[in-house]
């Protein structure tokens, strides 16, 4: 408690803080109804009885307030606080008694009235909202308050019956401001009482402003080796903190600085706050803040001598950075609670001033200006005529795009031009001579960086130079002198001027100098001076989309002008936000798409926080097994131990604490088993029963239990099933024997799992000796895949906590119903919603609103889905995009606006299966119900709700796994039947292999049944950036195959585009996989293994692409990851084809080779994506899709290989290496007598299968000549008459299956 409670403090000092005066000092007075005409400005005004100075709120003075020209195309009206005064809330009202008012404006502010920044609220929303109606007043409370003297309101929108009119209000209140000025080569130094000063506790505040991005503003440090350094580095604040660690004192390559804001060269005031208590850190610009802990061993900053403020006094002292001064203004700068500035300002001796440091901001203002379009925005500025024939141009600017023109310029002799751009990331100056004749140079740094950068570019004599920031200088040699004619375009041009070669420059540019003449951006914004378009002057709008960053899971941002988009590599997820993952939960969820044992990555709790963990999934049984290993795999044996000095091993397994605990939690049952071998060795203390060993369980309490789940009883499983050597004893190590007895047993209580460490305390006694073996981790089931709910009456709902879905949320769930419509899902806010419904029998609609007016998304199903069978629905909703997945159905896709509200908002209760309305309620099944990762527990909540009722009636409504490999189970009126099209295995359960043997001149061609994107849904407003997370691109392959042939052709997919994907077998037997999604590119090729593979066995592959990433799986190894050079969708798929490949003219060779040899072997369950090719050759001969060529056998090679690898992998899972133990003779004529009766018996089963086969097809011939259409009766009486049929359903379903 002594620790938490500063924890809280300062976590509650972060949260108070954005607040500042206005929460605490009432700062809420009004600022403008006091205030003279003077300090009104506006654009324009239609009359003087429409003048700014009107707009004062309430007032009915002139008009009745400001109205601009109806010629205004960029309207605003400014007021002048005449002080810097802090501003809390502003407030607007329309016209008086008119149909002028402003619905919506932005808000910009300034410290001179000349350089503006645009003010955001929270999530970076720009955007006010305004009036609708002329009398009503309407206050926007800042999220956070800002100081400034100048405050500008632009009208956005307005009444469209009527024009802008407005009246207005600002609120807040004075403060007291102490001001330093520091010119880059000054700095104040804190000088302590003592020779140094060591502190617990530092808190450290100030605001500042700069037109540079380095400089220090705090530098501290001891001989002990402890430092603190805050500077301003790249436009962002970093914090360099070192308590007493040795390792960042040795070696300075260690100090990595924790990084907090973004463009802080803005010369606009920003806020810093930094507090430490011990080892814990806040720090926080503005209104983001960074919660860390620093390394090292102490809890106190040992700094001697002084701290220094604004810069670095003595550059070269150990533990300086030898960064720059800070050049800038600082304002209230307190330091313990001490004001610095004051201190200074009163000369007082604890303070000594470095260089010139003044008491009043004088930085200049450096006014830039913004373009805005990358299609439209222009400046056109006419060229002087200069007496050397040559020009000169300076200017800044600063962006986020890679691409953009930055001048254009004529020269003579025609038709000579020269463009310099940005062009993939860095500046690219090029000289168009005569004909197709240019000259290039590239400049070699990064210029979309953000930060400013300064150019250069000169023509003087026969040379063009080009100057970057300090970078040396670039030329271009001339033959002839040129000159320039007609205008200079910058940042872009007119269609009608010059030809468009590249996007028009994004973002920001200031000091522009043309022969050293510097341009009056002023004079340009009036039209006394050149012309441009879509500028937008006296502020720089840049903003960083990055900051916070809102890819999810370790997601690298990257951002243009307008987006940013998320890097998911390597990650484990996929998606627009790296929200989510591409691995299943669990191992039953494998086996549910086909899977067979092996290692696999699984993320227990999805989308959540959880990362990946691989596990070895053991589905040999008819139970699925999850099985965890850990660091002690062999047998420990122990002696010498005693209580006090006890063997302790520490356990360390293959998945972290937390996804442990979601693996366990979610499984139907765990075990663990603990093999314990002794000799004069005691578990118990045989006078008190205390234990002499004992284990500690997963939240690290001692358990003293060796067998069974009953954590409360202190005993070994001898004594659980009554079988011990001494029945004196609850264990068979508590008898002292000197010879070897065994204490084996099985831990199955689940809240004790797994086991984090063994003690062994009893073998320091002569003889005494101990050998024991901790199996892994087992578990089976997943308890989220078949938890259902059923919903009988419409006023009825489950109800859970509201959803914690501000940012991101996907929703999943399996519904089946016989009701035309019904909410699935809802959760409201205040104003935001979200809801998931069957809106009518065959749609599907996913709608919400996040503060940007209602979204809507639906998808039409071409069949009902309310037939009574399972669907699938997933709708997904974060801050790029929205979007819904019903069955196999086509995504649909909705783009998110760049700058609207992010956050979903909401505060009531989530229903499940209505609403709170109760109206238009759910009629029902819903089973499986999952939210980010988190799986809804409805049948708990069903037991206690009216209306609803655990589990689900229905053969398809259990957790037997009826139908395999993706078949889909079918309800039936007397019982189930398996639609296996969307499987690529065949049989009444698709269990079957669809196998097929081909020779060298054999091939099968799926012909799509028209061209289309895998993906890609052409009817939905889905968006056309492709960037490596958001890219829709994703394929799916799996197949089995035996062959002897090297090289060999296995599959090859190809677009009407002249894309493909190969899959080969190459000459040294090796697999390949080619993927050519890019015409003008070569493929990429990958080789997941150099062994042969053309040995004769079966070998299975799975292969899964996300993007830029694919995945390939081979038998039963760890999935391998590769990352392709292109991120592109196959573009109209032509078709898919099976071994000889005829035509193939845009193929490698290597590829080509393998496709003229052809494929001589067996094929074996082919699945790409939801199309089976195999099965549908072998089922649709007749079809137009399938084209058959050579010799086609269908075959059963697959099964007879895939069942001698299951016998070789019985023989090798982990779960039977563990359970080896040496058996005598007797064991061996059990076996053998085990051996003749499971002979007889497998003789018998496979008779009695044969003759239920025969009797099922004669009674399925016979009841389809009497099919009858039942009577239907109401939906209410339908699903009660389920409901209590549900139990005899269950209790007759596993005789049905057998």
């Amino acid at each position: 408690m002594f620790f938490l409670l500063p924890v809280l403090t300062f976590y509650c000092l972060s949260a108070s803080r954005g607040a500042s005066a206005a929460a605490h000092h009432n700062c809420n007075g009004p600022l403008v109804s006091a205030l003279p005409q003077s300090s009104f400005q506006s654009s324009s005004q239609s009359s003087s009885s429409y003048a700014a100075f009107n707009a004062k709120l309430n007032r009915r003075d002139g008009a009745g307030g400001w109205s601009p020209m109806v010629t205004d195309q960029e309207p605003w009206i400014q007021v002048d606080l005449r002080e810097q005064m802090e501003v809390s809330a502003v407030a607007t009202q329309g016209r008086y008694d008119s149909y002028d008012w402003v619905s919506s404006y932005q808000l910009l502010y300034s410290d001179t009235g000349r350089a503006w920044k645009q003010y955001r609220q929270e999530d970076s929303v720009g955007r006010f909202v305004g009036n609708v109606n002329s009398e009503a007043v309407v206050q926007n409370k800042l999220s956070h308050p800002v100081r400034t003297r100048f405050l500008r309101f632009v009208p956005l929108d307005w009444n469209p019956s009527g024009w802008i009119g407005l009246r207005l209000e600002v609120y807040g209140c004075s403060y007291k401001s102490y001001v330093a000025d520091f010119d880059g080569r000054s700095s104040l130094l804190y000088r302590f009482n003592q020779k140094s000063m060591s502190t617990v506790k530092d808190v450290i505040s100030l605001r500042f402003k700069s037109h540079q991005a380095e400089g220090v503003l705090v530098h501290g440090e001891g001989q002990r080796g402890d430092y603190i350094t805050l500077e301003l580095h790249r436009g962002r604040l970093d914090l360099y903190l070192n308590l007493d660690d040795s390792r960042l004192r040795l070696s300075s390559s260690r100090r990595v600085p924790v990084s907090v804001g973004s463009l802080l060269d803005d010369q606009h005031w920003h806020s810093v706050h930094m507090e430490r208590f011990n080892r814990q850190v806040n720090l926080s610009v503005d209104a983001h803040t960074q919660h860390f802990h620093t390394t090292g061993e102490g809890h106190s900053l040992e700094v001697d001598y002084e701290l220094s403020f604004g810069g670095i006094p003595l550059p070269g002292k150990p533990g300086t950075f030898l960064r720059k001064n800070f050049h800038g203004c600082m304002e209230n700068l307190y330091y313990n609670g001490i004001n610095i500035i004051d201190l200074a300002k009163r000369r007082k001796p604890q303070i000594h001033s470095v260089g010139n440091v003044t008491f009043s901001c004088s930085q200049p203002q450096l006014v830039a200006c913004t373009f805005l379009s990358a299609s439209s925005s222009f400046l056109s500025l006419p060229s002087a005529v200069s007496a050397s024939r040559g020009f000169s141009t300076r200017l800044q600017f600063r962006t986020w795009n890679p691409d953009g023109l930055l001048l254009a310029v004529q020269l003579d002799p025609e038709p000579q031009r020269l463009v310099l751009q940005i062009s993939n990331s860095r500046l690219l100056l090029t000289l168009h001579g005569l004909g197709r004749q240019k000259s290039e140079v590239f400049a070699s740094q990064q210029i979309n960086d953000g930060l400013w950068h300064a150019i250069n570019l000169t023509m003087k004599s026969l040379q063009i130079s080009l100057g970057v920031d300090e970078e040396p200088v670039n030329t271009i040699q001339l033959w002839e002198p040129l000159e320039t004619r007609g205008n200079f375009y910058i940042g872009g041009c007119p269609t009608v001027a010059c030809q468009r070669l590249t996007p028009s420059f994004q973002g920001c540019m200031r000091l522009i100098a043309i022969d050293s003449q510097l341009l009056n951006l002023s004079h340009v914004q009036q039209g006394l001076l050149g012309s441009y378009n879509e500028l937008q002057f006296d502020t720089c709008s840049i903003q960083d989309r990055c900051l916070p960053n809102l890819c999810e899971h370790g997601g690298r941002c990257s951002q243009t002008w307008s987006a940013f988009s998320c890097d998911c590599s390597g990650s484990g997820y996929s998606g627009a936000t790296c929200h989510n993952s591409i691995y299943e939960s669990s191992c039953e969820a494998y086996k549910l798409i086909g899977s067979s044992s092996g290692f696999f990555s699984i993320d227990p709790d999805g989308s959540g926080p959880l990362g990946p963990t691989q596990v070895y999934c053991n589905m040999t049984e008819e139970k699925v097994w999850t099985v965890l290993s850990h660091n002690s795999s062999a047998p420990v044996t122990v002696q010498g131990s005693t209580v006090h000095k006890p063997h302790i091993m520490r356990l360390n397994y293959s998945a972290s604490a937390h996804q442990l605990r979601a693996i366990v939690s979610g499984s139907e049952q765990c075990q663990q088993e603990v093999v314990y071998n002794c000799k004069r060795s005691h578990l118990f203390n045989t006078k008190d029963g205390s234990p002499l060993s004992w284990w500690l369980d997963r939240e690290g309490e001692r358990r003293s239990y060796w067998g069974g789940f009953l954590p409360g009883v202190q005993q070994c499983s001898c004594s659980l099933e009554e079988n011990c050597l001494d029945m004196n004893y609850f264990c068979n190590c508590d008898a002292d024997s000197d010879t070897w007895a065994n204490d084996t047993g099985v831990l199955s209580y689940k809240d004790h799992l797994p086991v984090s460490q063994v003690v062994i305390g009893d073998t320091n006694r002569t003889g005494s000796q101990a050998v024991y073996l901790l199996g892994p981790l087992r578990c089976y089931g997943d308890k989220s895949i078949w938890n259902a709910a059923s919903f009988y009456q419409e006023s009825s709902y489950l109800y859970f906590p509201t959803l914690q879905a501000e940012l991101a949320s996907d929703i999943s769930f399996y519904f089946k119903t016989s009701a035309p419509s019904g909410v699935f899902l809802e959760n409201v806010g205040l104003k935001d919603f979200i809801r998931v419904e069957l809106s009518s029998p065959s749609v599907v609609t996913f709608s919400f609103d996040v503060g940007n007016g209602p979204v809507l998304l639906s998808v039409k199903s071409h069949l009902p889905l309310n037939d009574r069978q399972w669907h699938f629905v997933r709708a997904e909703r974060n801050v790029k995009e929205a979007s819904l997945q019903v069955d196999q159905l086509p995504l649909r896709f909705l783009e998110a606006p760049a700058d609207g509200h992010p956050r979903l908002r909401l505060s009531g209760q989530l229903f499940v299966g209505g609403t709170a309305s109760q109206q238009r309620g759910f009629l029902g099944c819903i089973r499986t119900l999952m939210v980010n990762g988190v799986s809804f527990d409805l049948e708990e909540r069903a037991k206690m709700t009216p209306g609803v009722s655990s589990g689900c009636p229905g053969y398809c409504s259990g957790s037997s796994s009826l139908c395999h490999n993706r078949g889909r189970c079918i309800e039936k009126s007397n019982g189930y039947a398996c639609d296996c099209s969307q499987s690529a295995y065949g049989g009444t359960t698709c269990d079957q292999e669809v196998s097929v043997s081909f020779d060298s001149d054999s091939s099968v061609t799926y012909t799509f049944q028209e061209p289309f994107s895998v993906m890609q849904n052409r009817s939905s407003q889905a968006s056309s950036v492709s960037t490596e997370s958001s890219s829709r691109a994703r394929e799916d392959v799996a197949f089995s195959f035996v062959t002897s042939q090297r090289p060999a052709m296995l599959l090859t997919v190809s677009t009407f585009s002249q894309q493909y994907i190969a899959v080969i077998l190459a000459r040294n037997g090796s697999l390949q996989i080619w993927y050519h999604l890019q015409t003008d590119r070569s493929p990429d090729m990958f080789s997941p293994t150099l062994g042969n593979l053309a040995d004769g066995r079966l070998h299975r592959i799975r292969i899964h692409r996300v993007g830029k990433n694919l995945y390939v799986q081979i038998d039963q190894d760890i999935h391998t990851k590769y990352t392709l050079t292109s991120d592109a969708e196959l573009i109209l798929i032509r078709s898919l084809t099976l071994g000889k490949v005829t035509r193939g003219d845009n193929f490698s060779d290597d590829v080509m080779r393998a496709a003229a040899k052809g494929f001589v072997g067996c094929l074996s369950s082919v699945q790409f994506n939801h199309v089976a090719p195999l099965k549908a050759a072998l089922t649709n001969r007749g079809s137009s899709l399938v084209t058959i060529r050579g010799p086609l056998v269908q075959s059963n090679c697959g099964a007879l290989a895939e069942s001698t690898s299951h016998t070789l992998q019985d023989q090798t899972s982990p779960d039977n290496r563990d359970k080896e133990e040496h058996s005598g003779s007797s064991q061996k004529d059990l076996a053998v007598i085990v051996g003749v009766v499971t002979a007889v018996v497998f003789i018998a089963v496979c008779a009695l299968a044969v003759i239920s086969r025969l009797l099922y097809q004669q009674r399925r011939a016979q009841g389809s000549s009497s099919i009858k259409e039942e009577n239907r009766h109401t939906m209410y009486t339908d699903y009660r008459t389920e409901l209590h049929l549900h139990s005899a359903v269950r209790d007759t379903m596993k005789e049905y299956y057998i």
